[in-house]
């Protein structure tokens, strides 16, 4: 859109009543974020995208051909930001993922393409980059901070670099970088991170966060030193007030899996803390969130669940985080010179998004999308990056114990519900014909090298899903790295499974008895597809049905599964080096002694 420079002019005349406005919405509740009021029987008005004029009274704006939209007595709010999110975690485009969050009153998205960008490099993130600017709504983009996410401990199909950070910051849609997430190598000193976060700051652009660590003694201290300004790892009151306490804005975060909001939105709740450097976000939602659940309004919502003020919840969806990424001036607000995104709404703790304007236009009204959110071409490349180098088989899958033991002590990955950290756990695995074989509520897991044809698959343990029977679930999102990650209690299923996704470039597969029960095919990347989202997510749903059918009541287990490759956030994890003690930064070994 125009910037306001070129359309001050105009606002001027509409705001006197000497141009008529393009829109007009009439008689509604105008909650402004700034003041934190709901100002009653006020109009808004809007020229070449962006509010004109706010006030009690519009008809000076209203012309001929002027659109008049009656409020009739309804809240007028902000267009929800969303402060920090992948797209790809829906596992679909830009433009599919913005006309699936649409209805639902995103209108401004600040995302970070750090999984395409492990994938296909610096060449991943301007296809990102490229589709979203060209949307009916406003995304922007962070240059994705860390691939690989923990250099020594895991392998990916490219690496970012500072040079990397460094072009990327004059591209028009950058806002900043990515969540700098080694958060080792900052705390270190490391010569690479801070590279690419003096590069950002010499841009003048915000540097976003990452310490999934519960310690707030000297080293998060160091981190802070190190300049990200945000953080969206924390996990309870202490994490959100050590952030705000050291000048960065705590993001809350309520994704497909992650219910962070709650043990941490207390300390404006109970504490009183200034609400000012609290920001909501998703972080990552799937498809299936998305079609049935919502996307920024369902945060907005359960933070009011949760005892939050239902304006002070709005300020965490909008003008907070426009002033976080020095957008104050540009949206956030229904105020002058702002771009035109707003939402009616009838109420505003239960938040149904009625109608909603992006840039001054409507784009969604009663749930349905009115407007197009247009695809640019993918090229074959991207379609091509499930490498497995070979067939597998069974035996890939084995795990040897040592000579002439009966049982071993090893260590299991245990998967917490709801929460992105998993257990490191310890448990007595029996031997078979010399090989580990997991029973009751352990199985097996394996990440299996996809992007440089190595033919390498790591084999651990895991514990949490509750699958029984003969089964086996494989998935091409595997953040970050976006290996293979196959979980199974059959290694026969495991390897069909693995072989079916090489086959078809990319997904998330369930298997049963032998048979496939579910499939998610995302060719891109091995990580989204550009079918409309109720199509995927129809897909995902039956994947989640199928992984029910195998044993599996975790709430959100899906996002768990494709979570395990991550080392940076502890305290166990796997990778195609090996299995990885994120407490210490370090490979470690699966069987103790």
């Amino acid at each position: 859109m125009k910037p306001w420079s070129d359309v001050a002019a105009t606002l001027i005349d509409v705001a006197a009543g000497r141009l008529p406005a393009d829109t007009v919405i009439r008689g509604g509740q105008v909650v402004n974020v700034h003041t934190r009021e709901i100002l009653e029987g006020w109009d808004v008005a809007i020229a070449e995208g962006r509010f004109a004029y706010v006030g009690p009274d519009a008809s000076h704006c209203v012309g001929p051909e002027t659109q008049v939209i009656e409020a009739k007595g309804r809240f007028v709010i902000p267009g929800l930001c969303d402060a920090h999110m992948h797209i790809e975690s829906g596992m679909l485009t830009p433009a599919e993922f913005a006309a699936a969050v649409i209805p639902h009153g995103t209108t401004t998205m600040f995302t970070d393409p750090h999984e395409i960008a492990n994938v296909l490099g610096l060449e991943g993130v301007r296809l990102m980059h490229d589709e979203a600017l060209i949307q009916p709504i406003s995304i922007f983009t962070q240059m994705p901070s860390c691939a690989p996410s923990a250099p020594g401990l895991e392998t990916t199909g490219f690496e970012i670099t500072p040079a990397d950070v460094t072009k990327a910051m004059s591209w028009p849609g950058i806002i900043g970088l990515g969540e700098m997430m080694n958060f080792p190598g900052v705390i270190g000193g490391d010569a690479k991170m801070l590279a690419e976060i003096a590069a950002t700051q010499r841009a003048g652009k915000t540097v976003g966060g990452h310490y999934a660590s519960p310690d707030l003694g000297p080293a998060f201290h160091a981190y802070a030193a190190g300049g990200p300004a945000d953080d969206h790892e924390g996990t309870c009151e202490a994490d959100a007030i050590a952030r705000v306490r050291q000048g960065m804005r705590s993001m809350m975060r309520l994704g497909s899996a992650w219910y962070d909001v709650e043990r941490q939105i207390t300390a404006i709740t109970e504490k009183g803390l200034d609400p000012r450097n609290f920001i909501l976000c998703t972080d990552d939602c799937h498809s299936g969130t998305l079609v049935n659940d919502g996307h920024m309004n369902r945060v907005v919502r359960h933070a009011i669940a949760c005892g939050c003020d239902p304006v002070v919840a709005l300020q965490m969806a909008t003008i907070n985080t426009a002033t976080h990424f020095g957008l104050e001036r540009e949206l956030g607000s229904i105020t002058p010179g702002r771009r035109g995104d707003v939402i009616l709404t009838s109420d505003l703790k239960e938040l149904p998004v009625e109608l909603v304007l992006a840039r001054g236009i409507v784009v969604a009204e009663a749930g349905r999308l009115t407007c197009k959110c247009p695809h640019l071409y993918w090229p074959d490349a991207v379609t091509q990056t499930v490498r497995l180098g070979k067939v597998l088989e069974a035996r890939n899958f084995e795990i040897k114990a040592p000579d002439g033991a009966n049982a071993v002590e090893a260590k299991v990955i245990g998967v917490v519900e709801n929460q992105a950290p998993t257990q490191a756990l310890k448990r007595r695995i029996g031997v078979k014909q010399g090989l580990l074989e997991p029973e009751g509520a352990v199985c097996q897991i394996a990440l299996v090298e996809r992007h440089r044809k190595t033919g390498r698959v790591v084999n651990a343990l895991v514990e949490g899903f509750g699958y029984q029977g003969k089964m086996a679930m494989a998935s091409t999102v595997a953040h970050d790295s976006h290996h293979m990650i196959v979980v199974g209690t059959d290694r026969e299923m495991m390897a069909a499974a693995a072989n079916r996704l090489g086959k078809i470039g990319g997904g998330v597969t369930v298997w049963k008895d032998g048979q496939e029960i579910a499939l998610v095919h995302l060719p891109i990347a091995g990580l989204m597809s550009d079918a409309p989202a109720h199509e995927v997510a129809a897909a995902a749903d039956q994947m989640v049905e199928a992984m029910a059918q195998c044993g599996c009541t975790m709430n959100n287990a899906y996002m768990q599964h494709s979570l395990l490759g991550l080392v940076v956030i502890p305290e166990l994890r796997i990778s195609d080096l090996g299995l990885v003690d994120v407490t210490k930064f370090e490979l470690t070994e699966l069987i103790e002694g």
